[in-house]
């Protein structure tokens, strides 16, 4: 079965967008092993050599667009009926291999579907379901994941029944709904579409690993801040215990808001998930012996469990021993109405962990009990947490009405607009979604913006002052960065960002110290905008501002596709901020951000030297000063030619008191950031190949600028609606 799944596995990182076939071919070459093109040819396959060949030493697998149209096709098609059907069936057939507690393993696939998606966290939008990351390394190894091998195991024939259209993180989401469907919970909708990686190297971030101590290192577990999306590297939100082990509710409230927090879950949503989760199942403690090895430890035969048989009563996971209600396989408010209605104190349960029991129990109460985690509930310092076990312990209805809503939200995240969903389930766009309007129905035609782009590039506007290169004024460069700005916070980690809605006219993006001027630059191109009215959204004279000034400075013609809608608020911005900083970013932090943006190391390296290729620096504005190349309006690889063959000196900046680089004996300047791709060794092999080549330097530039400011155009979960012939007529897509 495993040679059967090896298809269905496709990285979410590699969507969407398709590549011609004759570059393909050159993209191999010059090892671009994350690169997804669209190009002014004949569209070909998304991967280099249409899937023929192998991709670099070291690199995730790649997909061919054939493996991509496959997928897309199958889960068009996929019976998720016949699949809910199927997951039901299984439900209570209990296997000797793991046996069901209760007969039922609604609850264990309850634990997999929220412990698979519960590791989303808005600092860098990795985590979440989509990709599968569970099934590998470190993920998979997690002691909060113990014995979810096992789960998934019982889910290996459906998954193979299916095949390419049911993917696994869509297998394990809908086991999870179906599962609290069919004990009787609420859900909101199902959507599916969720792409399959080939194995964890796009989660390794999350820890523990060796890049994770790197870029987000935490020097105590258990007092981890974001960007983690845990307390404790390990484990999906906080020690249950009690912060660092010790049964503390007040500090594992605190700890509760701020890991939820991470994943951007309000407080009423938060305690709803709690409380909804635990209505289902019970804990695993049965001795102090533990679980075995991990399978990371032992691949062969992970988590045996050294109580006992290992399994059923003897079964040992998190190392606490109860279940949470009487009726551990039916939905209702109980959880809440026992927190309410009972004293509980602590005690060490047979697993050797702090676990809390209503004091002088009697009857069904002696069965039950709490975590740390659960009794903090009742001892929230800020006083939310107690109305809301009181609200939902009198309020069936309230409380089904946030767990479901809290429920698709927390399994849903990580895939993006509404746009990217697949079937007959799917609910309208939600909030997090952050939905747009349609775009116009009819486009202003492109040809005529662009002349009047032309007109203005080097005509100055009272607004904001040109920069004058040779006598002329030059608004080239400012529109290259809006664009750039623009688009560069798209993240293809959880598909936020990116220009589509414009949002860089709005707080928070307009406020960010990396977009200083550029709501003045916004204006320098209103005049246009007022030309067209509404057939030109703002989304698109950003983009084809930028193409043109490009392609005024010497770039080959781009490709532009228009029908981009405008957002009516900044929302959805709050979490993409940069990271990185002209002063700061050295090259494991630029790596990082390539990897967010989806962009392979030579596209950023190529995007980056077209950048900074055009205009100047500004202290008021960024705090530094001058050009980078001695002719700031031609797009050449001169950038590339000063950064490896000049000698650069420390220089601080007059006024600003800000340190960047000066060539000996030049007024040519860099950044720490530039100089991090001379001497890094990945990226100086790239740079030296386009201070050497400048007629690859530009076709590779044109093609990463254009991947880029088109990647947030979605159509279906690996589509993109920029491959579709252009009309002068909108579909509305978003």
């Amino acid at each position: 079965w495993r040679s059967s799944l090896a298809a269905s596995n496709l990285p979410p990182w590699l969507l969407r967008q398709t590549i011609g076939r004759k570059m393909a071919v050159t993209a191999l070459r010059w090892q671009f092993p994350l690169v997804v093109l669209l190009l002014p040819v004949q569209a070909g396959g998304l991967c280099p050599f249409g899937g023929e060949g192998e991709p670099p030493a070291g690199h995730p697998r790649v997909p061919s667009s054939r493996q991509l149209q496959a997928y897309t096709e199958a889960v068009q098609k996929l019976d998720i009926d016949a699949v809910e059907k199927d997951i039901r069936d299984l439900l209570t057939s209990s296997q000797d291999f793991w046996p069901a507690d209760f007969g039922n393993y609604g609850p264990l696939f309850v634990r997999l579907a929220w412990h698979c998606a519960g590791s989303y966290r808005t600092s860098d939008g990795r985590g979440g379901c989509e990709g599968g990351h569970q099934r590998f390394d470190p993920e998979r190894s997690w002691a909060d994941n113990t014995n979810l091998d096992k789960a998934r195991a019982l889910l290996v024939p459906i998954k193979v029944k299916y095949g390419l259209g049911l993917s696994w993180g869509d297998l394990i989401i809908l086991a999870g709904t179906t599962a609290i469907k069919a004990m009787g919970g609420p859900v909101l909708g199902f959507c599916a579409g969720r792409v399959d990686s080939e194995d964890g190297s796009q989660t390794v971030e999350l820890g523990p690993s060796d890049v994770q101590e790197q870029l987000y290192p935490c020097p105590v577990n258990g007092t981890c801040k974001t960007p983690l999306g845990s307390t404790t590297v390990g484990l999906i939100y906080l020690n249950p215990e009690g912060p660092m082990g010790e049964p503390i509710p007040e500090g594992s409230a605190r700890d509760i808001r701020d890991a939820f927090g991470r994943m951007a879950m309000n407080d009423s949503e938060t305690v709803a998930l709690i409380g909804g989760g635990h209505a289902f199942g019970k804990t695993h403690g049965a001795c102090p012996a533990g679980a075995g090895p991990s399978p990371k430890e032992d691949p062969s035969n992970p988590w045996p469990g050294m109580c006992g048989t290992g399994k059923g009563k003897d079964a040992f996971t998190s190392g606490f021993e109860f279940k949470w209600t009487p009726n551990p396989t039916q939905w209702d408010n109980v959880y809440f109405k026992e927190l309410l209605e009972n004293e509980w104190e602590k005690y060490k349960g047979p697993g050797g962990h702090w676990q809390w029991r209503v004091k002088n129990a009697a009857g069904l109460l002696k069965e039950v009990g709490m975590l740390t985690s659960d009794v903090s509930l009742m001892h929230d310092p800020e006083g939310g947490y107690q109305k809301l076990v009181e609200l939902f312990a009198h309020d069936q209805a309230s409380f089904d009405h946030a767990f479901s809503n809290a429920w698709y939200k927390l399994t849903t995240r990580d895939m993006g607009p509404v746009t990217r969903c697949v079937g007959k389930d799917v609910p309208q766009a939600q909030p997090f979604q952050y939905p747009l309007p349609p775009p116009p129905q009819k486009l202003a035609d492109f040809d005529l913006v662009k002349q009047a782009i032309k007109k203005i590039l080097k005509t100055s506007s009272p607004v904001l002052p040109a920069d004058k290169y040779h006598g002329e004024p030059y608004y080239g460069a400012l529109f290259v960065r809006l664009a750039w700005r623009c688009a560069s916070t798209f993240r293809s980690t959880d598909w936020l960002g990116g220009c589509n809605g414009a949002r860089l006219r709005f707080s928070p993006e307009r406020e960010w110290p990396a977009n200083a001027a550029l709501d003045k630059t916004l204006l320098v191109l209103k005049p246009i905008k007022d030309k067209f009215g509404d057939a030109l959204t703002w989304a698109d004279l950003i983009v084809l501002a930028g193409s043109t000034a490009l392609e005024d400075a010497g770039s080959p013609a781009l490709t532009f596709c228009g029908g981009r809608s405008d957002a009516l608020d900044g929302l959805g911005s709050e979490y993409l901020a940069p990271h990185i900083g002209g002063e700061t970013s050295d090259a494991s932090r630029q790596k990082n951000a390539a990897r967010i943006m989806g962009l392979s190391m030579r596209e950023w390296t190529v995007l980056t030297g077209g950048g900074h290729a055009l205009g100047s620096m500004h202290k008021e504005r960024s705090g530094f000063e001058g050009a980078w190349t001695t002719e700031p309006t031609k797009l050449t690889n001169d950038y590339f030619k000063e950064l490896l063959l000049e000698t650069w000196e420390e220089h601080s900046v007059p006024d600003t008191g800000k340190k960047q680089y000066k060539a000996k004996g030049k007024e040519l300047y860099m950044l720490k950031s530039d100089l991090a791709l001379r001497f890094d060794p990945e990226f100086s092999a790239i740079a030296q190949d386009y201070a050497s080549d400048s007629a690859r330097f530009l076709s590779d530039f044109a093609a990463a600028w254009t991947r880029l400011m088109n990647s947030d155009r979605f159509d279906g979960p690996a589509g993109n609606i920029c491959d579709k012939p252009q009309r002068r007529e909108a579909e509305l897509v978003i």
